[in-house]
């Protein structure tokens, strides 16, 4: 019996992990090994980074209970074709355009936040509108037509790389490094976490789990930067996804407001019982959503060295996916990432791609679903 309750547990625990390690050995085997080549590593996040970014924001929209925002890929298509009007056609700098696209963002999410906090209109009719809406407005700044080339000022703040410092001929010591660093720091924070909780009082892992944990991480994070550093290092990209990572998993986990959202998802009415203004956490989500959305038509238009009225196309989609938390975003957005990678490798077919991933995607949450369903029974 407690050997079914360990097995559950950990079933429960980590099904996207599973799932996202069982993709990435298919997919390496049926690639010939192309999958891990150091060039497809780096293409993981450079063609990704889109992916990370709004799915950090739609975890906020999920957790006010279980809202999804669907404009986010016209959101990224209408901000990047604002983006490519001002640099392309009306010659205006690149920083002021950045300004002027994280402005028009926050608008967007304000203009939908606002229905859907204070007039309590359902987010799904809210966004679904916004998807409308912004992909027709894409068409009309846009006249239908691709704006490129990008100036390349706006393009080396996402598409250069982190130089080495060392000057290492084939090999980016300094990309290395830093997953060194990122290691002992990540060390450091669990350890130190740990110890505060025990001097309070607090139930902890077995130190056994936490370490097997912390290493088996530590090596995918070692390997992952050795790749990348067999290639041309650190993308800038990646900076930005780790930024934004890092500023929202401390909100998320170490914010008064972070908790806000989990409490609103738990139980609205007893949170907006206890003081909490609801309708503020609503606001914010999108708010915050809106941004991200920015962002992510930034890395976009950097990527394709354009603004184009097909941008954006099912971002949505793959912005949902991972477990209540940051790190289960990361597994998430992982997961979706290398479903594109993989199938873009293997050369599948576009229509087929949204079949499968669609397919992966209910499958791992007919997994999780039935593990904790199987967990309750024992327990």
């Amino acid at each position: 019996m407690d050997q079914k309750l360990k097995i559950s547990e950990v079933l429960k625990k980590y099904t996207m992990i599973i799932a996202l390690a069982v993709i990435v050995i298919l997919f390496t085997v049926n690639t010939g090994g192309k999958m891990l080549l150091p060039q497809n590593v780096n293409n993981l996040i450079a063609q990704n980074a889109y992916v990370f970014i709004l799915a950090t924001g739609m975890l906020f929209c999920i957790l006010t209970g279980g809202n999804i925002d669907l404009s986010v890929g016209s959101v990224v298509c209408f901000v990047g074709a604002i983006g490519g009007k001002m640099m392309v056609e009306m010659g205006i700098s690149p920083y002021l355009t950045l300004i002027a696209m994280a402005i028009m963002g926050m608008l967007v999410g304000a203009w939908q936040g606002f229905w859907i906090a204070y007039v309590r209109i359902p987010p799904f009719i809210v966004t679904l509108a916004g998807m409308l809406m912004f992909r027709g407005l894409s068409n009309v700044v846009l006249q239908g037509m691709t704006l490129a080339p990008i100036p390349d000022q706006f393009l080396v703040l996402f598409n250069t790389y982190v130089p080495d410092f060392f000057a290492v001929e084939g090999f980016n010591l300094t990309c290395f490094l830093v997953g060194v660093i990122a290691c002992v720091v990540y060390a450091f924070i669990v350890f130190n976490g740990r110890r505060q909780k025990l001097a309070k009082g607090y139930y902890v892992e077995p130190l056994t789990g936490v370490v097997i944990k912390m290493a088996v991480i530590c090596v995918v994070l070692l390997s992952f930067m050795f790749r990348l550093a067999q290639y041309k290092g650190i993308p800038n990209a990646l900076i930005w996804v780790a930024v934004i990572i890092g500023i929202y998993s401390y909100i998320a986990s170490k914010t008064t407001t972070g908790r806000y959202f989990y409490a609103v998802g738990g139980n609205e009415k007893a949170t907006k019982l206890s003081g909490i203004n609801t309708n503020r956490v609503y606001f914010l989500a999108y708010l915050n959503m809106g941004l991200l959305a920015a962002i992510a038509g930034m890395v976009t238009v950097a990527r394709l060295n354009s603004a184009n009225p097909t941008a954006g196309n099912s971002y949505e989609m793959d912005a949902i996916g991972g477990t209540g938390t940051v790190p289960g975003v990361i597994v998430g957005a992982t997961l979706m990432g290398v479903l594109n990678l993989g199938m873009s490798i293997m050369g599948v077919d576009q229509n087929l791609q949204k079949v499968v991933k669609g397919g992966v995607l209910l499958a791992a949450v007919i997994f999780d679903v039935v593990s904790k369903r199987k967990s309750f029974i024992v327990k």
